[in-house]
């Protein structure tokens, strides 16, 4: 019989972006604990989610107890999303994107 009081992994992976992510899923780290913090139960994100809620139970339980290291990663992730959304609207100019696409479906085809 395994020991019942044996250390379980924690489901978490960093893939190659150095994004976190519940092992085996595409749903990050950022995900789960922004349904959390939002007030979702863990019941809740797993009707969300593609997720078992024994991972979802260990992914928060290791939030709340490394929550300064955890907040400090989502707080670089924001960071690096705010200089991504930056530099894309520094490379591509968007102004009159959207009158351009109604435009587009205003004229009729054929």
């Amino acid at each position: 019989m395994q020991d019942p009081a044996a250390a379980e992994p924690v489901p978490l992976s960093t893939d190659a972006s150095g994004v976190v992510r519940v092992a085996g899923t595409r749903v990050t780290l950022d995900t789960v604990i922004a349904a959390f913090d939002a007030g979702a139960t863990p019941e809740q994100i797993a009707q969300d989610y593609p997720l078992r809620l024994d991972d979802i139970y260990a992914v928060i339980t290791h939030y709340l107890r490394h929550a300064d290291d955890v907040r400090k990663y989502l707080s670089n992730r924001k960071q690096q999303a705010s200089a991504a959304r930056r530099e894309a609207s520094r490379r591509y100019d968007q102004s009159g994107l959207r009158q351009q696409l109604l435009s587009r479906l205003a004229k009729p085809t054929g």
